[in-house]
């Protein structure tokens, strides 16, 4: 049976585990150009200042600070809160403020804000799989009305990375990014699958087929690897027999599917 979350001690009762803290720079772009392309027109049409959360942000602000400027080029007007469960963290995060972006303690509670939405890289990792779902219900349940979160794992400099993209109703898409010039077969991206995916990359399930087909049309690509990897990766991603989630962003190093296609049995 897997274990209760459990709350870190403080007024807010937040709640979750403190992460390692790594991070660095540049580290989340991928999923930070995802999100403005895709869901820009959420953030736009929103009245009022959008509120968006990024939780877990690590040892360091830095990658929160970055998403208030990606955000900024489509909502001028949008506010940023960085949730830590470690207060020493929030502490240090002081120098960071600025007009937009502030920081608080809190965990998958969202320390009772309502945001429109909520990044969380590399947070469920260290959870229990069901822990890690008990905490996607959490966050979605704190959503504003029409509000997304964003749920995920990167390596360390953010050269592969695959998030689910969930709104009220439960997870809608899985999407695959990686650094194309760095990138040796699709099947490595296994090692970065988001918590509620992870163990499932195994023969009969969903998730290894898809890695499979997608190794399978990379090999067949591969007369086009002579005009760089990225004509490669799009003529195999083209060309994958599997249902795709648009808008189709295949030269960004990205590939979108449906949840329901990739979903544990």
């Amino acid at each position: 049976m897997a274990r209760a979350p459990r709350y870190a001690a403080g007024r807010a009762r937040a709640l979750g585990l403190a992460t390692r803290g790594t991070t660095a720079p540049h580290r989340l772009r991928r999923v930070d150009r995802w999100l403005t392309a895709v869901h820009g027109e959420r953030l736009r049409t929103a009245d009022g200042p959008p509120l968006v959360v990024d939780l877990g942000y690590g040892a360091s602000p830095v990658t929160t600070v970055e998403l208030l400027g990606r955000l900024q080029e489509v909502r001028a007007d949008v506010t940023v809160v960085g949730l830590e469960i470690d207060r020493a963290r929030v502490d240090a995060a002081a120098d960071a403020v600025r007009p937009g972006l502030s920081f608080r303690h809190g965990g998958f509670e969202l320390a009772g804000l309502r945001p429109l939405v909520v990044r969380a890289l590399n947070v469920l990792r260290q959870y229990e799989r069901q822990a890690a779902l008990q905490a996607w219900d959490t966050l979605r349940a704190g959503l504003a009305p029409g509000g997304l979160l964003v749920e995920g794992t990167c390596d360390e400099i953010g050269r592969r990375a695959s998030w689910v993209a969930l709104d009220a109703s439960g997870p809608r898409t899985l999407t695959l990014a990686a650094h194309l010039p760095t990138l040796d077969r699709p099947a490595a991206l296994a090692e970065r699958l988001p918590k509620a995916l992870i163990h499932d990359n195994v023969p009969g399930q969903p998730v290894h087929a898809l890695l499979e087909a997608l190794d399978a049309s990379w090999d067949r690509a591969a007369p086009f690897a002579a005009y760089g990897p990225r004509a490669r990766w799009t003529a195999a991603c083209s060309a994958l027999e599997w249902p795709q989630a648009g808008p189709v962003r295949h030269r960004c190093g990205e590939l979108t599917v449906p949840w329901e296609s990739v979903a544990p049995l």
